[in-house]
């Protein structure tokens, strides 16, 4: 909770807000939403989600769960644009860099499949 807490400030801050400010803009009581900062409470899902959106964050960065790397957050980025199918082969081309001893990699024609109809996109 202090961690959430903790990274929630750190961005309010970085936005040149109010703790009254983002309760206001969130939907909480400042008392609730400074409650939620100094880490004393944890917001409901819905909240949760209204801070992201309102302060710019997302919520796996927010949670502590995502890596805070400037490249993730641009293959993230671009990985939102793409369409079913590109996904699909985004998915076998990462499951195909993935280390044998996980147990998830991919047949070995699978990957050779999905590499190929990779390198036959245009533009890739």
């Amino acid at each position: 909770m202090r961690a959430l807490g903790a990274r929630l400030h750190a961005v309010r801050v970085r936005a040149a807000l109010t703790q009254a400010q983002v309760a206001r803009r969130v939907g909480l009581a400042p008392a609730a939403y400074g409650r939620i900062e100094r880490g004393e409470r944890l917001p409901s899902i819905l909240a949760l989600r209204r801070l992201c959106l309102e302060l710019g964050i997302d919520s796996d960065e927010l949670l502590g769960l995502g890596a805070s790397s400037p490249h993730l957050r641009r293959l993230v980025q671009a990985v939102r644009g793409l369409s079913a199918s590109q996904l699909r082969m985004l998915h076998l081309l990462a499951e195909s860099l993935q280390p044998a001893s996980r147990g998830q990699a991919l047949s070995t024609s699978a990957r050779a499949s999905g590499v190929a109809a990779l390198s036959r996109r245009p533009g890739a």
